[in-house]
């Protein structure tokens, strides 16, 4: 199929004839999503894996991973420095290779896809994370082809997966290069350079960079004699106008405003997205095109949903004008919940502000949601820095949970930690008990806001070191495998955590409760007598820690162990309306499958309270209703 060189070439009426398109989730936290990086997670070239269809692959030639290929990659100081070199380029994952994985995931008991970037990337540059755009029109070959991306789409959706892509408006990829005349700085080496760094003004340009890297293609729109877009410049050709950029040089101070929205991300070039005031913005010529760019994606590919990359750094004008023109587009053809998930970081109050001025529907939780989950589990931070996230009416201003039902998602692990700056390292770096991530999962699952995996971590990765690359490493194993590995593929659905994380979230599924009830933390007592909310007592907790989630009659119980080594018991309030006492409540899940169907009597307090008495293995997570 040819790729049209310019926005005006769309034919929107012929992608919408004769369609049916998916329709949208009635409500969006009812959906569990799976984050994954698309050139680390599957090549297709697998053996030994089960098929979307339920059979077993022999077609393949990448062997399935065992305990003895740990560190396989590290036979010798070279071997070692070829596995970390190849984690920061390419390593083969495709659409193709993640459609033969549909099966996998739907088994899981995922319900939507969140895909990193996919579109054509500069070609002289390994930039295979997806974030350095040159051709918006276009699926990078890496990746495969639009239909791929087409195909790849509609067999998520036969298996009731919707998929939202990673886009970006902000930046594109290094499409030209800068003629500095200032700022004289030296590098590691001594050598001196002028550097391109924001100061609040335009640098000159040397040119429109050619698919070999040289900028030697003037910095204005290509002649219409170019034809079929090519690796020069940037496409659409409406992008290739100088005003489409500030070019005012790379950020330095992350911090600054209006340095953080003007300046470059090292070097992905700042596009133009317009100006004014928020209630009369002016979309720039730039912001138009890009929001044609990205109405066309969603009707050729029937996608259902966006996470907008790096919101924090448009203007609230831009973010708002890009979710009216995207909300509508969708409308039109049947998707009333289209869904577009912004990273916005800065914390809470940053987050929440720009969803009510924008229209965006959800942010990406990943500062302190992460943070106060993953140390909770690990037993360094008290159960209410986490359960007070949901709960904080003063910064949201409405009632306590429903901000946080489906505008918030929440997560573990993701592919930056930009939280841990360069002390990189996933859930299950130090190699902790794989009942622990397990319960970190189910707890993230089972708690307020839109849960999401990130991959791996259903397979226990532990990546750990001071750059990004050891948060991505390969499940189709490639160059740059999990555990130090190569050529060793990681789909596996006989694992402890993939098995039971399964379960947990078939029964989120069956108990609506789990997925649009209230939430709260509940108080517990080791005597009987005494009771408050489960806290640190010096430096760490190793406790039970009980929550409920209610949904009008409804109680489900549920609890976490921080303990690693030792079942805990605790007497656990419940709520006193719903509960008579000498009635019981039956444990639906346990990481001790021979508590599963036993039941607990509900005892009256003298204060008339309710209480019940559990049992939580070690590192474990226990369902009751």
């Amino acid at each position: 199929m040819a790729i049209e060189s310019s926005v005006a070439n769309l034919d929107f009426a012929e992608l919408k004839r004769d369609r049916q398109f998916h329709p949208s989730p009635t409500c969006w936290e009812d959906e569990v999503l799976y984050f994954l990086m698309l050139d680390r997670f599957s090549d297709g070239r697998e053996r030994g894996f089960i098929g979307n269809d339920g059979a077993v692959s022999d077609s393949g030639t990448t062997p399935i991973f065992a305990d003895a290929d740990r560190g396989n990659a590290f036979t010798t100081p070279q071997d070692e420095t070829g596995w970390r070199e190849a984690g920061n380029g390419y390593c083969g994952g495709t659409l193709k290779g993640l459609e033969s994985k549909i099966g996998y995931l739907k088994r899981l008991g995922v319900t939507a896809l969140w895909v990193s970037p996919v579109l054509r990337q500069v070609a002289f540059q390994e930039t295979y994370h997806g974030y350095g755009i040159q051709n918006f029109l276009d699926v990078d070959p890496h990746f495969g082809t639009r239909e791929d991306l087409r195909d790849m789409v509609r067999v998520a959706h036969d298996n009731g997966i919707r998929v939202v892509l990673d886009i970006i408006l902000n930046h594109s990829g290094n499409v030209f290069s800068y003629d500095p005349d200032r700022h004289l700085t030296r590098d590691e080496r001594g050598h001196s350079f002028l550097d391109p760094r924001w100061d609040d003004r335009p640098y000159r340009v040397r040119g429109f960079n050619r698919a070999s890297g040289e900028a030697t293609l003037p910095f204005a729109r290509l002649p219409e004699a170019t034809g079929q877009p090519n690796g020069d410049a940037i496409w659409p050709r409406e992008l290739q106008d100088p005003g489409t950029f500030t070019g005012k040089g790379r950020i330095s101070n992350w911090d600054f405003d209006p340095e953080f929205r003007e300046g470059d991300f090292f070097d992905l070039k700042d596009i133009h997205l317009g100006g004014g005031d928020l209630a009369d913005y002016q979309p720039s010529p730039a912001l138009k095109t890009l929001c044609e760019c990205y109405k066309f994606w969603i009707a050729f590919a029937d996608l259902d949903g966006f996470r907008v990359d790096t919101v924090k750094h448009m203007d609230l004008g831009a973010a708002r004008y890009l979710a009216s023109v995207m909300h509508e587009f969708a409308q039109s053809i049947g998707k009333d919940q289209f869904y577009l998930i912004g990273e916005i970081t800065g914390g809470r109050f940053r987050a929440f502000d720009t969803l009510e001025v924008t229209g965006l529907d959800a942010a990406l939780g990943i500062d302190d949601i992460p943070d106060k989950l993953e140390f909770l589990l690990k037993g360094f931070r008290n159960p209410t820095d986490y359960f007070s996230l949901f709960r904080n009416s003063l910064l949201v201003h409405k009632d306590s949970h429903i901000w946080f039902r489906d505008k918030v998602v929440t997560m573990i692990d993701d592919h930056d930690q930009v939280r841990k700056g360069e002390h990189k390292a996933r859930f299950c770096a130090g190699d902790p008990p794989a009942t622990l991530m397990l319960s970190a999962l189910a707890l993230n699952a089972t708690t307020l806001g839109i849960p999401c995996v990130y991959y791996g971590s259903e397979q226990l990765f532990d990546g750990a070191g001071d750059n990004d690359r050891y948060l991505r490493q390969c499940m189709f194993g490639g160059p740059f495998g999990a555990f130090r590995s190569r050529e060793r593929h990681f789909f596996r659905e006989d694992g402890f955590v993939y098995r039971e994380l399964a379960k947990v979230l078939k029964l989120r599924r069956e108990h609506v409760a789990l997925r649009r009830g209230r939430q709260f933390l509940r108080e517990i007592s080791g005597n009987g007598v005494d009771y408050g909310l489960p806290r640190m007592i010096g430096s760490e907790i190793r406790s039970v820690v009980p929550w409920s989630r209610l949904l009008d009659t409804t109680e489900i119980l549920l609890a976490v162990n921080t303990d690693q080594r030792d079942a805990r018991t605790a007497s656990v309030v419940i709520d006193r309306d719903l509960h008579a006492p000498g009635s019981t409540l039956a444990c639906l899940y346990s990481t001790s499958p021979d508590e599963v169907g036993r039941t607990v009597a509900v005892e009256r307090r003298p204060d008339d309270a309710r209480v019940v008495r559990l049992t939580v293995p070690a590192a474990g997570f226990v369902m009751y209703a």
